[in-house]
């Protein structure tokens, strides 16, 4: 398989990989500067060259897909005699430097009803790297015509007809988050009954007021929810500063929790990059084998 249908089978199926790219070569080396492969912890795909020098990038990226490492490395090889004997003592006599890019699974985001705040935040999130849940009760709000200003999305969307939009909810990816923003309080309410008895859910926002909250709020205790599940669901979502001074229309709460949402992905892309291992220096070269 082609590296770059590799990127998609695994952004497709919602897995982590590296994507390992030839960046420089001097002197001989099995394959030019540019050549890619893609590794995750149980297949590989596409090639920089094989021998030594495959098999060290390939462990590598396995090693750092163990580690959860989330940025970038870059290291040099230097394809001489000296290479270890259990992948064979061929050698090219050239030296390569070698990008290993981890390929993170995009966020993943549920929008419950798509009335004019719901399509308007649609259509912002599409233009992002995410996996976009569209879900609404209602069938022509999921119409292809009306979600037609979605066809550029960069966004991977997917559209659910759903009468009973909270059995949605099961099948959201883990991490999934969930945007509660219905035509109906009832349907809203069973939403967050529902997302709060799920485990998988990263975070559950909530449109409205203060007056729907404290309604919701009761009812939900009376449901069982302790207060310390209660304190899952945020509500109002968005940024408060941007809706000061009446600007309430569906365009503007629809970039105010856009924008609070992308603050929450570039906070967790901060926290998995904390606890990376350093990224190794592209000047520590190690000697390995490569075939020609």
């Amino acid at each position: 398989m082609h590296w770059l249908a590799a990127v998609e089978r695994l952004r497709r199926e919602r897995r982590t990989g590296v994507l390992v790219t030839l960046v420089s070569v001097r002197g001989h080396a099995p394959r030019e500067a540019g050549a890619k492969m893609v590794v995750t912890a149980d297949d590989a795909w596409d090639s920089i060259g094989g021998g030594n020098l495959e098999a060290t990038a390939v462990a590598r990226a396995r090693t750092m897909l163990s580690e959860e490492t989330a940025t970038p490395e870059q290291i040099s090889l230097s394809l001489n005699d000296k290479a270890r004997a259990e992948h064979g003592q061929q050698c090219c006599g050239g030296e390569v430097v070698i990008l290993l890019e981890p390929l993170a699974v995009a966020p993943s985001v549920a929008i419950f009803g798509m009335g004019h705040v719901g399509l308007e935040l649609a259509r912002i999130l599409a233009r992002h790297d995410v996996e976009l849940h569209l879900v609404d009760s209602r069938a022509d709000h999921v119409t292809e015509q009306r979600l037609a200003v979605l066809d550029d999305a960069v966004a991977r969307v997917h559209v659910h007809h759903a009468p009973v939009p909270e059995l949605v909810l099961g099948q959201v990816p883990r991490g999934t988050h969930v945007l509660v923003m219905t035509h109906d309080h009832a349907e809203d309410a069973a939403l967050c009954d529902t997302a709060l008895r799920c485990g998988h859910l990263a975070s559950i926002g909530l449109i409205g007021s203060s007056a729907k909250w404290s309604r919701f709020r009761q009812r939900l205790a009376a449901e069982g929810h302790s207060p310390e599940t209660l304190a899952r669901i945020t509500t109002p979502i968005g940024l408060p500063d941007l809706v000061v001074g009446g600007g309430k229309d569906p365009a503007t709460i629809a970039v105010s929790v856009a924008a609070d949402l992308l603050r929450v992905f570039g906070a967790e892309r901060a926290r998995a990059a904390t606890t990376a291992e350093p990224s190794r220096s592209s000047e520590s070269t190690e000697s390995v084998g490569a075939e020609r």
